[in-house]
């Protein structure tokens, strides 16, 4: 498979330089020539599949061409070796819960992907020469990314995240890895991480010294494997009712647009979701755009829901090329909504209240979104994104009792801080870099 560049002008390249490159020489996005159609026999047994097998089957439509059998089976189920359990909730809707891997994050299913791809690939072509991931986070990708790639041999970590905007939980457990984990605190926000990386990404003369890659959902190895547990919950919901996987509505919380843009691909390969809605919290830059047909990226604010506090959502060129640009071909399929951090903590608490399952800041966007738009004949499924213990102090405040933090967590808390201060200014930035 061969993959171009949403800007355009990059066109022909294989999957290893599209997965070590990660952003293309024309700033573009990659994006795989052609989409493929699974076949109408996968879906009608489609239940009857564990999420490892349907995970092989969509992996090998996309990668199949490019890597040996074997090495993909071996890739899927050893990233995907957690389950990823659909639990009703109330009523009609059901979430996905996403949280069950290491890092306790839906971010540990790209993330782990990812590592063993890129491991594949430097092992494939034998070059000596250390690879170093760039990745910003604004929360849950750092710890997902970091401990997928802890101790892979020939890749070099930097997390970059925005200084006091992640929760504690979160920012443990990228600080305290040590080995080939560096975390850089950037004095900004998310925004401003994802613009360092880009920028050196673009940078001529660090590429001419350092080989670059990135680990964001930027990368087609971060944010394609994420199909997959759209295609499980499906599987997981026909197995309760026939007549409800027919009427799927998937809700996602979305930030920087990567985990909505894998739904997307998954029902351009044949997944039967009726539509989608992308909940947003108050950086709804992608609502305004299904309103007005207006792209305007502004910067983004700090709410509860930090993961989602992006104000130019990368992999919304992504959706864009999905559609041929075509706004009334996105609206058509995707609607939005965004909502306030005290609108958010009321749809937390009240759920808590009414059928004592707890959900985090961003699966409570997902679920307001479902109780505000899902129709009488509709089945919705939200994406519960992380633990809500990974939010501990915000989400204890909201119900008023205490949280059990599970004993995943717990170990990462036990570490040390280390971490390097950074400002955001780029040649702050290049200099560090060209010092290693």
């Amino acid at each position: 498979m061969k993959y171009y560049s949403t800007n355009k002008r990059v066109t022909g390249v294989s999957l290893q330089d599209a997965v070590v490159k990660g952003l293309a020489e024309d700033k573009g996005l990659f994006m795989p020539n052609s989409i493929k159609v699974l076949p109408q026999s996968f879906f009608d047994t489609i239940e009857n599949l564990s999420f490892q097998e349907i995970a092989y089957t969509v992996a090998d439509a996309f990668f199949g061409e490019d890597v040996e059998a074997a090495a993909l089976k071996e890739i899927v189920y050893d990233t995907l070796n957690f389950d990823v359990p659909l639990v009703h909730v109330n009523d009609n809707i059901y979430s996905l819960e996403l949280y069950h891997g290491p890092t306790l994050a839906f971010k540990d299913v790209g993330g782990r992907f990812m590592s063993r791809l890129l491991g594949y690939f430097i092992q494939k072509q034998g070059d000596d020469t250390k690879v170093n991931v760039l990745v910003a986070t604004s929360g849950d990708t750092g710890s997902a990314v970091a401990n997928g790639f802890l101790g892979v041999k020939g890749i070099h970590v930097y997390v970059l995240y925005p200084k006091g905007l992640v929760s504690p939980i979160q920012e443990c457990q990228f600080t305290t890895l040590g080995q080939n984990i560096t975390a850089l605190e950037v004095d900004g926000t998310f925004d401003d991480c994802q613009a360092l990386v880009k920028s050196a990404f673009m940078d001529e003369e660090l590429n001419a010294k350092l080989k670059l890659t990135s680990a964001n959902s930027i990368n087609v190895a971060r944010f394609l494997p994420q199909s997959f547990y759209y295609f499980y919950a499906y599987a997981q919901l026909k197995k309760i009712s026939k007549t409800a996987a027919e009427n799927m509505v998937m809700c996602v919380p979305s930030g920087n647009f990567g985990n909505i843009t894998a739904g997307l691909f998954g029902k351009q390969m044949g997944l039967p979701v009726k539509r989608f809605i992308a909940a947003n919290n108050r950086n709804d830059i992608f609502l305004q755009y299904l309103q007005t047909g207006d792209y305007k990226p502004r910067p983004s604010v700090s709410t509860i829901a930090n993961a989602m506090d992006v104000g130019d959502p990368s992999n919304f060129a992504r959706v864009l090329d999905l559609y041929g640009g075509e706004h009334a071909a996105i609206a058509s399929e995707i609607s939005g909504v965004s909502y306030t951090d005290e609108q958010i903590a009321e749809t937390l608490k009240s759920c808590f209240a009414a059928t004592n399952y707890l959900l985090d800041p961003h699966g409570a966007v997902g679920y307001g979104a479902l109780q505000e738009k899902l129709e009488a004949n509709e089945t919705g499924i939200f994406m519960e994104t992380a633990h809500p213990a990974k939010f501990l102090e915000t989400v204890e405040k909201i119900i008023g009792s205490k949280v059990e933090i599970p004993e995943k967590l717990q170990e990462f808390m036990k570490g040390t801080k280390q971490s390097l201060e950074l400002s955001k200014d780029f040649e702050t930035f290049k200099k560090y870099l060209l010092s290693l």
